[in-house]
């Protein structure tokens, strides 16, 4: 069984597909002491950044790191982001994307053999907010 997550194939999926359709991708990102965004632009500790080609030079989105070039008032800043810190990718025009869990590890938890349906945490809605 493989280790790897699934997360940085869905981000690139839902990239790939804005692109092809024409839309502006942006990706909602949790931002922590382990990614470089400019601080000035993070609001309730997140960020939602642009990837468009016309926002972003060298888009590199690896399985354990999305790295660019952004401007942020005109200042050119080289963007670190997790794909861990991932919060979402979505279309900007049509909101249309995934949302990814707070806590979504790498591995599935392993099967409950108590069956016990009580003992399951309750899922929680995701929530997006629209950026204009």
């Amino acid at each position: 069984m493989s280790d790897l997550s699934t997360r940085p194939y869905l981000i690139r999926a839902i990239f790939e597909w804005c692109v092809d359709s024409g839309l502006t991708p942006y990706l909602a990102v949790h931002v922590d002491e382990h990614t470089e965004v400019p601080r000035a632009h993070v609001k309730d500790g997140e960020i939602v950044l642009n990837l468009s080609a016309d926002a972003v030079r060298d888009l590199q989105m690896g399985n354990e790191m999305i790295t660019c070039t952004g401007r942020f008032g005109g200042v050119p800043f080289n963007l670190l982001v997790p794909v861990a810190a991932v919060v979402g990718i979505f279309s900007k025009e049509t909101g249309q994307g995934l949302v990814f869990q707070a806590g979504d590890s790498q591995q599935p938890p392993p099967a409950s053999t108590s069956g016990d349906a009580a003992s399951k945490p309750k899922p929680h809605k995701p929530q997006l907010k629209i950026v204009k």
